[in-house]
C-alpha cells in the first residue's frame, strides 16, 4: 500500500527533517504516527497524500511511485485518499452537509443516491441538527467532526488523519476513533498522527514513532478500544 525508501525532506539550507526514513504500511493496516512536536508527523502525512515531494528517496502509494509523478496524474491517486486536516479546511460558503458530501459530488454521484447515508453519518458524529449550518457558526470540535465525516464519507482506500481528536472532548474522541477503527475493519488503511497516549494505548495498533529524524516501529497490544 505505502512504501517509503530512504526518504529525506529538507527545506532550503535548513537541516533535514527526515533522514533515510524507510517503512512499509500494508494495505488494510491501522498505524498510529507518534513523536514530539516538530518531529515531522505532519510533514510525513503531506508526503503520503501528495501535498509534498520528498527531497530524496522514493515513495510508493497504491503501487505507484509518486516521488516524481506528473502533476496531471496526481488527482487520480488523491481521490483514493481521505484526509483529516488539523486545521479542518472546510469551505466557508458551503453548509455542513455540502462540505461533507463534496467528495461525492466531485466524483459525480447524484444527491438522491447518497443523501440517506450522508445524513446517517452526520447524525452519528453529532451534527444531525447542523446540516444547514455554515462552518463559522460551529465550535472547533464541531468543525473537526465535520472534517472527519467529509474524509470518510466516500470510503477511501486510505485515510490519513492529523490529530483528529485534538479539538473534541474525550468521549467524542473515542467515538471518532471507533469510526476509523470500524472503517479499518472493512479494509480501509488508516494512519493517524496523534499526541493522545490514551488513544493509542487503548486501541493497541502499532505505532510508527518519529524521533531525531528517524522512524521506528512500536508494536501495539491490540487490545481494542475501551467502550
Amino acid at each position: 500500500m505505502i512504501s517509503l525508501r530512504n526518504i529525506a525532506v529538507q527545506y532550503g539550507n535548513s537541516a533535514p527533517i527526515f533522514s533515510d526514513i524507510t517503512a512499509d504500511i500494508p494495505a488494510g493496516s491501522f498505524h498510529f504516527l507518534t513523536g514530539n512536536s516538530g518531529a515531522g508527523k505532519t510533514t510525513l502525512l503531506k508526503l503520503i497524500f501528495l501535498a509534498l515531494r520528498p527531497t530524496r528517496g522514493s515513495l510508493s502509494v497504491f503501487g505507484t511511485d509518486v516521488s516524481a509523478l506528473p502533476r496531471a496524474d496526481r488527482p487520480a491517486i488523491r481521490r483514493k485518499i481521505g484526509v483529516i486536516f488539523q486545521d479542518f479546511r472546510l469551505i466557508d460558503h458551503l453548509s455542513v452537509y455540502e462540505n461533507v458530501t463534496l467528495p461525492l459530488r466531485v466524483a459525480g454521484q447524484r444527491e438522491p443516491d447518497y443523501h440517506a447515508n450522508a445524513t446517517e453519518l452526520l447524525n452519528w458524529v453529532g451534527l444531525g441538527d447542523h446540516l444547514a449550518a455554515l462552518p463559522h457558526t460551529l465550535s472547533g470540535g464541531e468543525q473537526q467532526r465535520a472534517a472527519i465525516a467529509r474524509a470518510v464519507i466516500s470510503r477511501p482506500h486510505l485515510i490519513v488523519a492529523d490529530e483528529p481528536t485534538g479539538n473534541v472532548d474525550p468521549d467524542m474522541g473515542l467515538r471518532l476513533m471507533h469510526l476509523l477503527d470500524e472503517l479499518n475493519k472493512t479494509g480501509t488503511t488508516v494512519l493517524v498522527a496523534t499526541h493522545d497516549q490514551h488513544i493509542w494505548e487503548n486501541l493497541g495498533h502499532p505505532r510508527l514513532h518519529l524521533a531525531n529524524g528517524r522512524m521506528g516501529l512500536i508494536q501495539g497490544a491490540n487490545r481494542g478500544l475501551d467502550r
